[in-house]
């Protein structure tokens, strides 16, 4: 009976569907993350009946056929960058993106990595790094003896010395964008790389034109929406038990047909 394959899609979409929104609310914390949607398309039909043939008598065209839909499928689980809200940490090596783009860092194997988490600190020779250590690009050295630090909305990095009364510069933020962000490689700690649906990174300086400014002190928080993925979650959940309900349905028409075949 196809009921019970169909239905069983059904379950098996509805159970990633879960997955996925539970990957989101587990992030609802997670600073710089964006929130994920999976997205389902149905799966081949089966062609009960043509349509556009002739008719019986030959002078008309049947007008509508008959075709069985075989269930659902995953398409694509779609990475949403929509800005998250901004809270102030009162960090100065706290950053956060007001529009778009990625932070540059340089990954373990010298490859260049994306991120929208600014939790920047500094290592032992002064480099600004990630909390896992990675250098930022272009790295920036905050010089020894400093004692403030000010990063304006273009990313430029000034340095308050001791003993020197005016700033002095110590770098410049650039970021990254892509044609197609949602393409991006996800490798988990904040950090993705570029792929062949991404297309290549365009590197600018914040402030300018489809780049975001860079806001100090601040971290950007997960976008997801915890009303909207309870929500998610309990038609998600109504979904599969319905799915069930079909299955239990169709098992308990071929259980009829058994017992009258006995």
């Amino acid at each position: 009976m196809r009921a019970l394959s169909i239905a069983a899609t059904g379950m098996s979409a509805q159970q990633l569907n879960v997955e996925v929104i539970a990957n989101n609310i587990a992030n609802i914390n997670t600073t710089g993350y964006k929130r994920t949607r999976a997205e389902f398309t149905d799966l081949l039909y089966q062609m009960e009946r043509v349509q556009g043939v002739p008719a019986q008598t030959g002078e008309d065209v049947v007008p509508e056929g008959a075709q069985l839909g075989l269930g659902t499928r995953l398409s694509a689980i779609r990475l949403l960058n929509i800005q998250g809200p901004l809270s102030n940490t009162g960090n100065k090596l706290d950053l956060a993106i007001n529009g778009p783009g990625w932070f540059q860092v340089m990954g373990p194997n010298g490859e260049a990595l994306y991120t929208r988490a600014g939790a920047f600190n500094t290592n032992a020779t002064g480099q600004v790094v990630t909390a896992d250590g990675y250098v930022i690009e272009p790295a920036i050295t905050v010089p020894a003896g400093t004692t403030d630090i000010h990063i304006n909305q273009t990313g430029a990095v000034f340095a308050h010395i001791q003993g020197q009364a005016a700033m002095v510069p110590a770098g410049q933020l650039t970021l990254a964008n892509f044609p197609n962000a949602a393409g991006l490689n996800a490798l988990g700690g904040n950090l993705f790389q570029p792929t062949e649906a991404s297309g290549a990174a365009a590197v600018g300086l914040p402030g300018s034109l489809s780049f975001g400014t860079i806001a100090q002190g601040y971290l950007e928080s997960s976008n997801v929406d915890p009303v909207k993925e309870i929500t998610d979650l309990i038609a998600a959940q109504r979904a599969y038990e319905m799915n069930s309900k079909v299955i239990q349905a169709a098992d308990d028409m071929a259980g009829v047909v058994s017992k009258g075949i006995r």
